[in-house]
């Protein structure tokens, strides 16, 4: 019996550790898609301005958006992953382009100055 409870807990702690896996590459999916929006206005907004650094400011949107389709396209992954270290890398994976993400913002928000 013991050894029933002792498998049925370590079941039971794996299914939580796949959600919240999943959970996190969802959550870094949608920060991403947020950082990239707030990128293309400061893209917008150097362009608006006719700043010199406008360009720049555009590659760095685009540079965002990208990382915010590779965190989707990991989030996806990571809730069709068949096992928890596959959910656990596709987080991870989401995680790096939502902070990719982050840094191209930055870049946008800096060149349209």
């Amino acid at each position: 019996m013991t050894i029933n409870k002792t498998l049925i807990a370590l079941a039971l702690g794996l299914a939580l550790a796949a959600c919240s896996n999943k959970e996190q590459a969802a959550d870094a999916a949608t920060d991403a898609a947020a950082t990239a929006t707030e990128a293309q206005a400061a893209a917008d907004a150097a362009a608006a301005t006719g700043a010199a650094t406008a360009d720049a400011a555009q590659t760095s949107a685009d540079a965002a958006a990208q990382a915010a389709d590779a965190a989707a396209t990991a989030a996806t992954d990571a809730a069709a992953a068949p096992t928890a270290a596959a959910a656990d890398a596709a987080a991870d994976t989401a995680e790096a382009a939502a902070d990719t993400a982050e840094q191209a913002k930055d870049a946008a928000e800096e060149a349209k100055k």
